[in-house]
């Protein structure tokens, strides 16, 4: 099983309604919202680590949704674990090289 925090960003004027559309996603609880930032905090229960991302693609989708960002998750052992950061959800694509701070190696 994998559980995420996911933040939503989106109109203020929209945030109820956003709320109906995550609402009606598998394994989405909306836990609290903010109708004068727009900011809604979530959780999403997923089978597979797969079933996140995807589950993570289909939040980003939604009508209204401006930034959608997974930003902790824990999973339990899963036999198809990501080695790297899937293209359409890495934000350095396509800026060119990556800045020397984030291509150092920890040892």
């Amino acid at each position: 099983m994998n559980l995420s925090a996911i933040l939503v960003v989106t109109a203020p004027t929209r945030v109820e309604a956003c709320i109906a559309l995550l609402n009606d996603q598998p394994g989405v609880s909306v836990h609290h919202s903010d109708p004068v930032t727009g900011k809604i905090m979530l959780t999403q229960e997923a089978e597979s680590i797969d079933a996140e991302i995807e589950g993570l693609k289909r939040i980003k989708a939604l009508p209204g949704v401006a930034m959608a960002e997974m930003i902790s998750h824990y999973f339990e052992d899963d036999e198809s674990l990501e080695t790297s950061i899937p293209a359409d959800l890495d934000s350095f694509q396509g800026l060119g090289e990556l800045p020397e701070f984030l291509n150092k190696t920890t040892e």
